[in-house]
């Protein structure tokens, strides 16, 4: 089955860190298979990150997934589908018997159909859907997720001529059918430079949570001026570039709060600024306790559900590779 194979973290990341690796001539990188064939760490119960996307459907077993702090039960008898994005911070939390299938890929699968990143960041805010079950049951979908996911596998096994092609529109009609389903918002396909500039800025403000320091940073990076940047992204969400940053920053603080062992100093820094003193207000004014009033909330109300490894240690700081040339037949 797949391995991972522990390895040195780096220092850009206080997380443990999953990357994926796909030797040619698989390539774009992907790969997937079941819980089983990735190993203990498909299933990995502390708080932990991806280089990749990961596609979670999930048809059997107990527990709860925890995406960027937010706790999703279980129901044993519905399936479930979520879609982890790079930089996502979660875990499992007293998983037990979980069965399903996990697809893994990195950007470059993603070059022939760009638009598909804008549909796995809606299901990644998304976080969880509970998908309604088949009339015939036996643990199928009604939304037809399992059919498809099912013919994935059959593909990625044959890797017949122009595979990679098929994967990637099996992979845009499971994210479109998804978007279908209650509780799913599909993004707002508005016209227009404003409505893409928008789009641009909150892809990136996710991929770099929120690391430059200011609203003109991302408009040079965007080549727009921080005027166009305001007025685009205010007409199109409602809410101002700078707002947006801000919750960027608060999340990523907070992943890291609950996430490593860094100090509150060290986290400020991570997070844009040299004055731990000034991060703690800007903390305090976006969520309304203090760094270190969270994190012992956070800890406290995590050791109150969660299952502790045979250490009782859950900050191990790694990172992990997913390499499926080490996959057995």
């Amino acid at each position: 089955m797949t391995s991972r194979t522990p390895g040195r973290t780096p220092p850009a990341d206080p997380l443990p860190l999953h990357r994926l690796h796909v030797a040619p001539p698989q390539v774009p990188p992907f790969a997937m298979g079941s819980f089983d064939a990735f190993g203990p760490d498909a299933r990995a119960g502390y708080p932990h990150r991806h280089t990749f996307y990961e596609v979670v459907y999930v048809t059997g077993g107990a527990g709860a997934h925890v995406i960027d702090l937010v706790r999703r039960p279980l129901d044993p008898h519905l399936p479930h589908l979520c879609v982890v994005l790079p930089g996502q911070v979660h875990y499992w939390e007293r998983a037990s018997g979980l069965r399903g299938v996990l697809l893994l890929f990195g950007e470059d699968f993603l070059l022939a159909r760009p638009g598909d990143r804008e549909l796995l960041h809606a299901l990644g805010e998304r976080q969880w859907l509970q998908l309604p079950a088949a009339p015939s049951g036996g643990g199928d979908d009604a939304a037809g997720i399992g059919s498809l996911v099912r013919a994935m596998g059959a593909e990625f096994a044959a890797k017949a001529d122009g595979y990679a092609s098929v994967l990637e529109a099996y992979l845009h009609i499971l994210l479109v059918r998804a978007l279908r389903l209650p509780g799913a918002r599909r993004p707002d396909p508005a016209p227009g430079r404003a409505a893409e500039v928008a789009r641009e800025f909150g892809l990136l403000l996710a991929a770099t949570t929120g690391a430059e320091r200011s609203v003109g940073a991302y408009a040079a990076r965007l080549g727009v001026s921080v005027g166009y940047l305001n007025e685009a992204v205010k007409q199109t969400t409602g809410r101002t570039p700078g707002e947006l940053l801000r919750a960027a920053r608060t999340l990523e603080a907070k992943r890291l709060l609950t996430g490593s062992d860094l100090g509150v100093g060290q986290v400020a820094r991570r997070v844009g600024f040299a004055d731990p003193a000034y991060f703690c207000r800007f903390f305090r004014r976006e969520t309304g306790v203090s760094p270190g009033d969270f994190r012992r909330r956070a800890a406290t109300a995590r050791a109150a559900t969660a299952r502790p490894d045979g250490n009782g240690n859950h900050h191990v700081h790694r990172t992990e590779s997913i390499d499926p040339r080490r996959s057995p037949s």
